[in-house]
C-alpha cells in the first residue's frame, strides 16, 4: 500500500508555499499520495495560543532571511509579500472548493504564485478576481463556491481536525500518526518514507 502524506496548509503561509514547491517531487520518489488538508491558520493560532513569527520583530527578520535561503536552495522564486499577514478565509474556501478536482493544482499554483512570487495584495477582492481570471477560473463562479455552506463547513471541519491532531502552525505534515512541522522538516518526512520503503 502506497504511503500517504497529509498536508495541513494555508496559502498565507510562506512556509506552506515553499513546501508546496517540493512536495510533489518528494511524493513521487516514494510513490506516496499527497492528501492536501486546507485549514485556517489564524483559527489554529487562536486555538493554540501560537502566533506568526513576524509578531516578534527579530524573529520576523530572521524568518525573511531563512525563507530566502531555502528558496535559493530549492531553486524556486520567492518574494516576501509586503501585505503579509493576509486574511486568507476566501482563498482557503476556494482551496476547499477545488479539493479533489482536476483544477486543484491550477488553483493552488495561481494563488501561491500571486502571494509569494508576484507579491499581490490578496486581501483586495478585485486583485483576487484578477488572479482567478488569469488562471482560467470564472471569479463569480469561484466566489459562489466559496460562499456555499458546504464549503464553509468543510473548511471549519478540516481546521478543527488539524487542531485536534495537535497542529499549531503551517505547514504541518503527517505520515501515519507521526507529525512533522515546517517546510524545513521535509528531510525528516523523506527519512520516514525511506524507513518504510
Amino acid at each position: 500500500m502506497n504511503p500517504v502524506i497529509d498536508v495541513y496548509f494555508d496559502v498565507g503561509s510562506p512556509a506552506s508555499y515553499l513546501a508546496w514547491t517540493q512536495l510533489p517531487a518528494l511524493a513521487d520518489r516514494y510513490q506516496a499520495r499527497l492528501n492536501w488538508r486546507p485549514m485556517l491558520l489564524g483559527a489554529v493560532f487562536q486555538a493554540t495560543g501560537n502566533q506568526s513569527p513576524v509578531m516578534i520583530p527579530a524573529k520576523g527578520r530572521y524568518m525573511h532571511m531563512d525563507f530566502r535561503r531555502f528558496a535559493d536552495r530549492y531553486g524556486v522564486p520567492f518574494n516576501f509579500n509586503p501585505h503579509f499577514p493576509i486574511n486568507t478565509l476566501t482563498l482557503m474556501r476556494g482551496a476547499v472548493a477545488f479539493l479533489d478536482t482536476p483544477r486543484f493544482d491550477d488553483y493552488l499554483t495561481a494563488v501561491f504564485k500571486a502571494m509569494w512570487v508576484d507579491r499581490k495584495n490578496m486581501t483586495d477582492p478585485d486583485v483576487v478576481a484578477g488572479v482567478w481570471s488569469d488562471a482560467g477560473f470564472d471569479p463569480k463562479a469561484v466566489m459562489d463556491q466559496c460562499n456555499a455552506a458546504t464549503v464553509k463547513q468543510q473548511l471549519k471541519a478540516m481546521t478543527d481536525e488539524a487542531i485536534d491532531k495537535g497542529v499549531f502552525g503551517a505547514p504541518t505534515l503527517f505520515v501515519g500518526d507521526e507529525m512533522f512541522f515546517g517546510q524545513d522538516r521535509l528531510w525528516q518526512v523523506e527519512q520516514r518514507l525511506q524507513n518504510n520503503a
